[in-house]
């Protein structure tokens, strides 16, 4: 293994990852976006972005488990895929000011249903922090659910933007 565990390193493809194991030859690398990926040590186009942090003494449990909570919500915003409809593909939002002096915005499409998807993404991590917080009673945990779908609601507008009715938004009158 050329680099240690928890370096950062370049690959011309696959883009950053951070190096998680190997063995005498070979490397292994997460990638956000294409997952590990075991790279040969003499492959030339793996390139160190950053060291490995130094190990120290006195770890706690409750450090680890800070650290794993970090990653998995890095990772977890963008791992899955969600297609927008094919007849946006392409397409440009237009916000137009009701002043026709003012220079109207275009913004892609696909750049504002990534921002919808991570606002819903995000939406739901909250969710799942809200239902298995150790310190709220039952009742604080539904009055803040109840916000929450209400939030989803309010976006429904935008579920014409996605390709599968699984991945819209469901407001409180819309539950099975």
């Amino acid at each position: 293994m050329k680099y240690g565990i928890g370096a950062r390193v370049r690959h011309p493809k696959f883009d950053v990852g951070i190096v998680t194991g190997g063995t005498l030859s070979t490397t292994r690398v997460f990638f956000k976006y294409e997952g590990d990926k075991e790279i040969a040590d003499d492959f030339p186009g793996l390139t160190l972005v950053e060291e490995a942090p130094q190990p120290f003494e006195g770890l706690s449990l409750q450090d680890v488990k800070r650290a794993l909570r970090e990653v998995l919500l890095e990772f977890s915003e963008e791992m899955e895929t969600v297609p927008i409809a094919e007849k946006w593909k392409g397409g440009m939002l237009v916000l137009k000011p009701g002043n026709p002096s003012l220079q109207p915005k275009e913004i892609p499409l696909q750049t504002f249903f990534h921002k919808i998807v991570l606002l819903r993404n995000r939406l739901r991590i909250l969710e799942q922090h809200i239902n298995s917080h150790e310190k709220l009673e039952e009742h604080e945990k539904v009055d803040l659910q109840q916000y929450i779908t209400r939030i989803y609601g309010t976006l429904t507008t935008f579920n014409v933007l996605f390709k599968q009715k699984e991945h819209w938004f469901v407001g409180e009158g819309e539950k099975n």
